[in-house]
């Protein structure tokens, strides 16, 4: 069953939003990390296309912009060329409402920006190109999608209780072990992409436009109106719980927050590690969409990345890309190189919990493990669109 959510509509009557490129996500991670690479599963969520076959590309050159929309065909696109001296608008179909409309602000005060709207209103591209920049967010008929996963407790956030179908039914169940089993030629299996319905393919949003929603319980009725979700549908509870997880009260001298944009990301990572010596690492599989299946530990064995030095940020069920970053103590993190049955290898990232009395004694780590709380180091493998920072 696969779940979906409206595409967003942000910042009133469809505005295009002109973002300058000092100011985009990419550049304020290099600029705030210069030698800090940025992760690939953090890189793809900020270029994420939920367009169906009919997209829109958007090509940059040097003083003029290129927006082709439409299936490819000669008849069946928009063809928008911005230029040093002017607009040219090529229009394919014009049906009311589904044609192309160009605004272009050039003078003093108007930052010199071009917007450009494409469709219908709800399944449409806008472009907004401002200073040096490109902004292109996308409403066609592709949205972002929760798939498989009905509403219940997140299985990286500590305090809350495994339902009794979790154990059997959430393919999460198989990323936790014990540290003892980090040694080379231990099989465990493992599907790395379970987390799709833990967080979903959704991608960011810059930071300027993420403020605009508003994130929290008390105006959890707005922010439904906004993405036009129903309330009491799944999506809204989804929406719901990952609030609640992310106001509950901290678990045994964590240190959280919820990230609501990679700008906020990278600050709360750099407030807690420093930014002198830093690192963002994920879990790095061959193959997408692998199937379940049984992993070795590589004889090149397990690498210590890190102790008690970490932020781990979990992705969450949330229209646009949110993340559970916290910080705890007594916590080692380590990459760990699988070999599948099938040969597929993965670059894996696991964290390990050495103090684990703070938990809920239900939590699903220790229903898996078989294990009670604080007796011994729970393990957990990251899924593909997480990511652990750590200090070296």
């Amino acid at each position: 069953m696969a779940i979906r959510l409206p595409v967003i509509c942000l910042l009133g009557s469809f505005m295009v939003i002109a973002i300058a490129a000092d100011l985009t996500p990419e550049r304020y991670w290099s600029t705030a990390l210069p030698n800090t690479p940025i992760p690939n599963s953090l890189h793809n969520l900020l270029n994420l296309d939920f367009t169906d076959e009919k997209s829109t590309n958007v090509q940059v050159g040097k003083g003029s912009v290129n927006v082709n929309a439409g299936k490819g065909k000669p008849s069946g696109g928009t063809a928008v060329n911005v230029g040093k001296g002017g607009v040219h608008v090529d229009t394919g179909k014009g049906k009311p409402g589904g044609g192309t409309h160009v605004s272009v602000s050039g003078g003093k005060g108007h930052g010199g920006g071009v917007g450009v709207h494409t469709g219908k209103p709800g399944k449409r591209t806008d472009v907004g190109v401002g200073k040096g920049g490109v902004t292109v967010r996308t409403r066609h008929k592709g949205k972002p999608v929760y798939v498989g996963v009905k509403p219940g407790p997140n299985p990286f956030v500590y305090n809350y209780a495994a339902k009794e179908t979790q154990l059997h039914d959430d393919p999460n169940a198989a990323i936790f072990f014990l540290e003892k089993d980090l040694v080379p030629g231990k099989a465990m299996n493992v599907r790395f992409n379970a987390e799709d319905g833990y967080g979903g393919k959704t991608a960011f949003l810059p930071r300027g436009e993420a403020e605009t929603v508003p994130f929290g319980s008390e105006k959890f009725s707005e922010t439904l109106n906004r993405f036009s979700v129903e309330a009491g549908s799944e999506e809204a509870e989804m929406m719901k719980k990952t609030i609640e997880e992310c106001e509950a009260k901290k678990v045994g001298g964590e240190d959280k927050y919820c990230a609501t944009s990679l700008e906020s990301m990278v600050d709360f990572s750099v407030s807690k590690l420093g930014k002198s010596h830093i690192r963002a690492v994920s879990t790095e599989v061959a193959k997408k969409n692998a199937p379940m299946q049984k992993y070795k530990i590589a004889a090149a064995g397990v690498k210590k990345l890190t102790d008690n030095n970490s932020v781990v940020c979990h992705k969450q069920k949330y229209p646009f890309a949110v993340f559970y970053c916290h910080k705890t103590m007594m916590t080692s993190v380590y990459a760990v190189p699988l070999e599948g049955e099938n040969g597929m290898r993965a670059k894996a990232v696991a964290v390990c919990h050495k103090n684990t009395s703070a938990w809920n004694p239900n939590h699903l780590a220790f229903k898996v493990l078989n294990v009670k709380p604080g007796t011994v180091p729970v393990c957990h493998f990251l899924p593909e669109t997480h990511v652990v920072w750590f200090g070296y």
